[in-house]
């Protein structure tokens, strides 16, 4: 099995795993496939050999698409996941799921993400029957690799293709340029729907240093939160947050018997963010 992830480094649009597989009797022959490093292939020849992939009987795949919500989430709460964790996690994952179908898998090759070697050591204490080759560049080393690459890519590249918002502004649009911090026209795009008080569509990964310039000029917002402690020169002491609370916002909650019997329920843009309703102010 190959393992290869693909929207590691863009700003925009999910972190895809994906993960190919076949007998190792069938390895010659997949070399025979013209698979290669998705990065060099262009957009027709990657969705030409998906399509491929797809219905050959001999090789099976999977993928595990991380929204960027989810990305900068974990890389923004208070136990700080980083990115080469999620993408650890993610192809941990991956050799689980396919393991879990019933797939006797002997050799995985991955790209690596970090050190090499102390990849290759994890895997092996996770999995301890399967034998790792992690390297860099796998993807243009082995063809199984560079399969993991094809299915990786064309299902970020279909996800941004077919993204449909879950916010209801107007005049939202997806001329996003390449997604990549550096790009023009993804700043362009950024600056055009980033908004003062609830940021940027999910479709940004908000936690990408790209996003801190845009707000500058954003609204405050103070959220309660549980009691932090910070430790201070003089042997330390605890600093509360201020809560809304305190400074005379009341915050109002229906009973959950209340919304169902309405029919009507909380839309999901405020319960992403955990916004809550608000009647009275002093």
């Amino acid at each position: 099995m190959g393992i290869d992830e693909a929207g590691r480094g863009p700003v925009l649009g999910p972190m895809v795993y994906g993960c190919m597989y076949c007998a190792r009797s069938y390895n010659n022959t997949l070399a025979t496939l013209k698979f290669a490093d998705s990065k060099t292939l262009k957009e027709e020849q990657r969705e030409e050999l998906f399509e491929s992939l797809k219905v050959n009987s001999c090789i099976g795949w999977e993928v595990d698409v991380i929204c960027p919500k989810d990305v900068s989430a974990k890389m923004l709460k208070k136990s700080k996941v980083n990115l080469n964790e999620i993408s650890h996690n993610s192809a941990m994952g991956l050799v689980r799921k396919v393991l879990d179908m019933g797939v006797l898998l002997a050799e995985v090759y991955i790209d690596t993400v970090g050190d090499p070697e102390k990849y290759r050591i994890k895997l092996t204490e996770k999995f301890p029957g399967i034998k790792f080759v992690v390297a860099k560049k796998a993807d243009s080393l082995y063809p199984v690799v560079s399969g993991a690459s094809i299915v990786a890519k064309v299902t970020r590249d279909r996800a941004l293709r077919n993204w449909v918002f879950d916010e209801t502004a107007l005049n939202m649009h997806m001329k996003t340029g390449s997604g990549y911090p550096g790009d023009p026209d993804t700043k362009q795009w950024l600056e055009d729907h980033k908004h003062p008080v609830f940021g940027f569509p999910t479709l940004v990964r908000f936690s990408w240093g790209t996003c801190t310039p845009f707000f500058k000029d954003a609204v405050e917002v103070t959220w309660e939160t549980d009691e932090l402690d910070e430790d201070a020169t003089n042997g330390g002491s605890a600093k509360r947050q201020v809560k809304l609370s305190s400074l005379g916002f009341t915050g109002f909650k229906r009973k959950t018997e209340e919304i169902e019997s309405s029919g009507k329920g909380r839309c999901k843009f405020f319960q992403a963010r955990k916004l809550e309703l608000v009647r009275k102010f002093q």
